[in-house]
């Protein structure tokens, strides 16, 4: 895979994303104890409401980018949204009320809204071969798993040394960073498209394109059932370890290494696999993979036989089949949407996925508070179930692979939204 950083444009996004990753988790340490700082007792309130406003956020401006993103050259966007989250970031130590926190925490997530779909929409033209395109994404994951692994280490070495508000000049410096990389190379100029109606039909476009592709409606569902693994396992592995099991802090972090473990074995592999089996043979199992781990770790609460080793078990699956989503979703995306069209559907994408999300944080959060954890499992293991179902009723057997199969053109309200939406199969 790393054959791919010979490509300078590539290689410089790429570091570009690893860099602002870094960053980012700093940041998101910095964050927790700046919370803490100001609401003491209450900071899990804090960072579950700046969690909703980031999940608010990304549901709200990606479409709406994505709509217009064919106006504005990629290479300043990126830039752009880079300096716009390095001067809140740079605030961000600044504050001394909880509300400052929230409105900063929008514009930070709503710069990323633009930022990330922006950037996955760019790699599919800059990688054209299927199989480059395939190693991109293979490494995409592996950056956001070794990132979920190493900031929180990185931050608890500095912190060490420094005081937790000097962690925040990191994430400045990963977004500078970042957009020092993108200024000197050339990106693909977004393809210019009309498209009828007004701003809601434009901003909704790339949505009716996912509603409309069988795949995509397919790809939805997979997600809905990786966000309600993940979910048990963001949300509720703290109290997993350190009340139910009864083992200390620093096995929190271990735990979660499993579940990262578990996506990058799957990301590396994945390339070979997608190559000789294809996204279908590989994505719709992945949903009964999450299903199977999540009801048997179900079964375990509901027994009392939950065991360390059993815990760790289970997160490495639910790392396994959520990189069985995730990683190959790209290539559905760029096999479904003509050029002209992939800004808007990464943008779709981007925000129905954290919609998705945005349902199973506070699902497998409310309902183990207020019923246990075995119901909030349970609850989980139902929803992973029903959406590998309905995965696989929705994505056809006679998917044409590499042709897009778009029903745009039979679909009312999309067909008027230009020649771009329809790819008859």
């Amino acid at each position: 895979m790393l054959v791919l950083l010979r490509n300078r444009t590539y290689r410089h996004l790429f570091t570009a994303h690893v860099i602002a990753l870094v960053g980012t988790g700093l940041g998101t340490v910095a964050l927790s104890l700046l919370a803490y700082d100001l609401a003491g007792a209450d900071a899990s309130a804090v960072l579950g409401t700046a969690l909703a406003i980031k999940m608010v956020a990304y549901v709200g401006i990606a479409p709406v980018v994505g709509a217009f993103a064919d106006r504005i050259p990629r290479r300043a966007l990126l830039v752009a949204m880079d300096l716009t989250r390095a001067a809140v970031a740079l605030a961000l130590p600044f504050v001394d009320q909880v509300w400052q926190i929230y409105v900063l925490i929008f514009l930070l997530q709503a710069a990323s809204a633009v930022f990330t779909p922006t950037f996955q929409a760019t790699i599919p033209e800059i990688l054209p071969a299927e199989r480059d395109y395939t190693r991109a994404l293979s490494l995409s994951r592996l950056a956001y798993e070794l990132e979920s692994l190493l900031s929180p280490a990185l931050a608890a070495g500095l912190l060490a040394l420094i005081t937790y508000n000097w962690l925040f000049t990191g994430t400045v410096i990963g977004f500078l960073a970042s957009a020092a990389l993108v200024v000197p190379v050339a990106l693909p100029a977004p393809a210019p498209v009309e498209r009828g109606g007004g701003i809601y039909a434009k901003a909704t476009f790339g949505t009716r394109l996912y509603w409309s592709t069988p795949r995509l409606r397919a790809l939805l569902a997979l997600d809905l059932a990786a966000a309600a693994g993940g979910s048990l396992v963001i949300v509720n592995t703290v109290v997993l370890v350190r009340d139910r099991l009864g083992r200390g802090a620093g096995d929190v972090s271990l735990a979660l290494g499993a579940f990262g473990a578990g996506s990058m074995v799957v990301a590396l592999l994945l390339p070979r696999v997608l190559e000789r089996y294809g996204d279908r043979a590989v994505m719709r199992p992945a949903g009964f993979v999450l299903a199977a781990a999540l009801g048997l770790f179900t079964a375990g609460l509901a027994s009392g036989t939950v065991t360390w080793a059993g815990l760790l078990a289970a997160w490495a699956v639910l790392g396994a089949g959520t990189s069985m989503v995730l990683t190959p979703a790209g290539r559905l995306i760029r096999r479904s949407a003509a050029p002209a069209d992939l800004p808007a559907a990464f943008a779709a994408q981007f925000a129905l996925t954290h919609s998705c999300w945005l349902l199973t944080y506070p699902l497998a959060g409310g309902l183990a508070s207020a019923a246990g954890m075995t119901t909030a499992a349970a609850a989980l293991t139902t929803l992973a179930l029903g959406s590998a179902v309905v995965a696989v009723r929705l994505w056809p057997t006679s998917d044409p692979g590499d042709r897009p199969i778009c029903q745009a053109d039979r679909t009312p309200g999309l067909a008027d939204a230009g020649p771009s939406a329809v790819h008859p199969p």
